[in-house]
């Protein structure tokens, strides 16, 4: 297995506020990598300098063995970002936005209306594509934001809280989406105020807190840090001791 993205003293500042603090992280091809943090621990801005949004202070990010600054117009079509805040038109149809951002990446013709239908199939949309994507519901509205970020078939799909403010039910048709796209090729990056979707869904986990990587490993690995007895502790808790505060209160 080889590693497809390597943070190295990541730094994010603003004036004197340290957001991200000489961040260095791993992530293996064909991993679901979890960043488990409350808000502010600076997984989202860990999230927008991965994917070149956000300019790092300091530091770099190596992706498919590259310097990703450096060779970002080569890279950035192996990348696909589904953002914490909705990235859709709610003015344009669903077609159209999965025709939008699919173009945007050199793709036309009849690949692009291939890719369109294949994307909208993919989230269950494809019966809605021609419906405006302002009456959508929330959970429609999020798997929307999810084809509009796959139709350029990336090999690493960054999941930026994708399951906020929605309903069990379109929460548990992401989770499955998002193990199959894994089942299917993809490495995916995966950050979550919910301990139990990063538990059911991560092969390997990173605690976040106050813009450092504070422990790393599997769920098991994280509990033996805390007790012996993995039995008798839950991954919640392992994060309370960690990092002294409860996940969804903050």
């Amino acid at each position: 297995m080889s590693t497809i993205l390597k943070t190295k003293d990541l730094t994010k500042k603003y004036d004197k506020h340290i957001v991200v603090d000489n961040l260095n992280i791993e992530i293996e091809e064909g991993e679901i990598f979890g960043l488990l943090g409350p808000n502010g621990a600076g997984k989202s801005t860990t999230m927008n300098m991965i994917c070149g949004i956000v300019r790092p202070t300091l530091g770099e990010v190596e992706f498919m063995g590259k310097d990703f600054a450096k060779n970002r117009k080569k890279l950035i079509g192996q990348l696909g970002y589904i953002p914490q805040e909705l990235a859709i038109h709610g003015n344009l149809k669903a077609w159209e936005n999965v025709e939008l951002f699919t173009s945007l990446y050199g793709i036309k013709g009849a690949e692009l209306k291939e890719r369109i239908d294949e994307s909208l199939e993919y989230v269950g949309l494809l019966e809605k594509r021609n419906e405006f994507a302002k009456t959508f519901s929330g959970g429609m509205k999020r798997r929307l934001n999810i084809a509009c970020a796959i139709g350029h078939h990336p090999k690493l799909m960054i999941f930026d809280e994708p399951t906020v403010g929605i309903d069990p039910q379109s929460r548990n048709f992401i989770l499955d989406k998002i193990k199959e796209s894994n089942k299917n090729g993809a490495t995916v990056i995966y950050t979550s105020h919910y301990m139990e979707e990063v538990e059911a869904i991560c092969t390997r986990i990173a605690i976040m807190d106050n813009g450092r990587v504070i422990a790393t490993g599997t769920s098991e690995e994280l509990k033996k840090m805390i007790v012996d007895d993995t039995s008798s502790i839950t991954l919640e808790e392992v994060f309370l001791t960690m990092t002294g505060k409860k996940l969804r209160d903050v």
